[in-house]
């Protein structure tokens, strides 16, 4: 019997969705996406941001699976997970981005057409 993956439900993406709506985790991601931060690293990034404020964006972030976090001694090291983007990706922009290209590459072909015509006429 094989094993059958279920589809994620829209409702399962409801906390990624969350913690991207907000400039500063998407700014804390983007630093993620560079390299592995420590919680001190990041919250020196946002000097208008106590400590315990960035946690707290840390915890919407995991929340939303969006980090993931391993102890080393003392300091906790962030890292980016970027596979809740690739689900939303998936789910909202994979299905409506096929019909564009193909539409695109159509008109494309059109338009270089169109010259080599006038100037067989």
């Amino acid at each position: 019997m094989s094993a059958r993956v279920k589809p994620r439900r829209a409702a399962d993406l409801d906390p990624v969705w969350r913690a991207l709506a907000s400039p500063i985790r998407r700014h804390m991601l983007d630093l993620l996406h560079e390299r592995p931060r420590t919680t001190g690293d990041l919250a020196a990034q946002f000097p208008g941001l106590s400590r315990f404020a960035v946690m707290q964006h840390l915890r919407v972030l995991e929340a939303g699976r969006l980090t993931i976090y391993r102890r080393q001694g003392r300091e906790r090291i962030n890292s980016m997970n970027p596979v809740p983007i690739q689900q939303i990706f998936d789910r909202w922009v994979k299905r409506y981005h096929q019909p564009w290209l193909e539409t695109l590459v159509a008109l494309k072909h059109q338009l270089e057409a169109e010259p080599a015509k006038k100037q067989r006429a």
